[in-house]
């Protein structure tokens, strides 16, 4: 008997499942993977868009027939998760399911903050968590010969921890290179207590150091209010007004519609078990950026693409003994994950462990050089390839 697995999302956990479930399930069985594009952009080349040593031409990736191997890949827009009747409601119609997979990542919602879009709409005010975004951030900082550039965090969670600082020090490089930096300040402004709080306080004094270094305020604990564009100020929670000349934010996050009015959790995100993925719902698992994951220190997993690569193996096998396939490996996420750090000068720092350690997350930061930012480079043009020939690392 076929069984209709239902994969939703095309992002790093979407496309790593499809590729895991093809390991542990029969050909008979249908695999579907739903997503409303076609294209995909990983998270480290936006940041490479914001900087300008990538064209939007080089980063984007189409998947191919060959590379989704035996998995329908449908163009839809996914509108309900009927969990009671096993079936989800898209713009392409209803698709009934046995296992189903939910890896619709985090949706940006600027409107959250006031004030947000009309900075946008005056041109005062940028974001790189989209490829068009990080292209014009990219321009309107090249545009930039003297002031503020405040880069300001406006909500957690948010997708890659190290982003708000990689933009800053990404910043002051370019502005280095466009010979304005000596005429430009360059802060940060963040309701962190410090940068990447969940991988402990010595690799966030690390990140301090090296925003110090290039001459980067660092200000922790501030709660942006509001934005006014007019004035072009940020209005923080304690009343204080932070004038710039440009805004570079990263947007406040939430989870999809369809997954928020799931009623899974009060947030939005998606509860799931750390080993196994699985969430409340039997024959439901969630990974990447839509999961939720409490560490042993009560800070959430972070939000990166690393762990839904990882996560995909645990999810894979946890469908596969679902139905049946007891040959299928037992599902287990480790917690291992690494980020790279880029600090500009085409050199890159990297942080790397285990954050399922039951003392807290246990994160080494290694020292900036050009052999992570190449090996960074590296991770990018490997997925790249092996979605459009599809050929993949063992």
């Amino acid at each position: 008997m076929r069984r209709n697995i239902l994969v939703l999302g095309a992002g790093f956990g979407g496309l790593s499942t499809v590729r895991e479930l093809q390991k542990h399930v029969a050909p008979h069985d249908k695999i579907t993977l739903v997503d409303r594009s076609d294209s995909q952009v990983q998270g480290l080349s936006l940041l490479w868009l914001l900087r300008g040593w990538r064209a939007l031409d080089q980063v984007q990736l189409v998947p191919t027939k060959d590379a989704l191997g035996r998995a329908e890949h449908v163009l839809a827009e996914v509108e309900q998760l009927d969990l009671a009747a096993r079936q989800v409601r898209t713009s392409q119609g209803e698709f009934p399911y046995d296992a189903l997979v939910v890896a619709l990542g985090a949706e940006l919602n600027t409107g959250a903050v006031p004030g947000l879009d009309e900075a946008l709409t005056a041109g005062v005010a940028a974001h790189y968590y989209t490829p068009e975004a990080a292209v014009d951030a990219h321009t309107k900082l090249k545009g930039v010969t003297s002031g503020k550039v405040v880069f300001l965090v406006t909500r957690i969670p948010f997708k890659c921890p190290a982003a708000p600082y990689e933009g800053a020090m990404l910043t002051s490089d370019l502005l280095t290179e466009t010979g304005v930096r000596d005429n430009v300040s360059v802060d940060v402004y963040t309701p962190e207590p410090q940068p990447m709080p969940v991988a402990g306080p010595v690799v966030g004094q690390g990140v301090v150091q090296m925003l110090q270094s290039q001459k980067i305020g660092f200000h922790p604990g501030r709660q942006v209010a509001s934005v006014d564009a007019a004035s072009r100020e940020v209005v923080f929670e304690d009343g204080e007004r932070v004038s710039f000349d440009l805004l570079v934010f990263i947007p406040p996050h939430q989870a999809p519609a369809p997954v928020k009015e799931a009623a899974l959790s009060p947030a939005g995100w998606i509860p799931v078990d750390a080993g196994t993925l699985g969430t409340m719902v039997d024959g439901v698992w969630a990974l990447g950026d839509v999961a939720s994951i409490t560490l042993a220190n009560g800070k959430p997993l972070p939000k990166a693409a690393v762990f839904a690569k990882g996560q995909a193996e645990a999810v894979a096998a946890g469908v596969a003994r679902h139905l049946g396939y007891e040959q299928a490996p037992e599902p287990h996420f480790s917690g291992d994950g690494h980020c790279y750090l880029e600090i500009g000068a085409h050199l890159a720092a990297k942080g790397e462990g285990n954050f399922y350690h039951p003392d807290g997350p246990k994160i080494e930061l290694s020292e900036p050089s050009e052999e992570l930012h190449r090996a960074k480079e590296l991770e990018e043009q490997q997925w790249l390839s092996e979605w459009t020939t599809g050929k993949h690392d063992a």
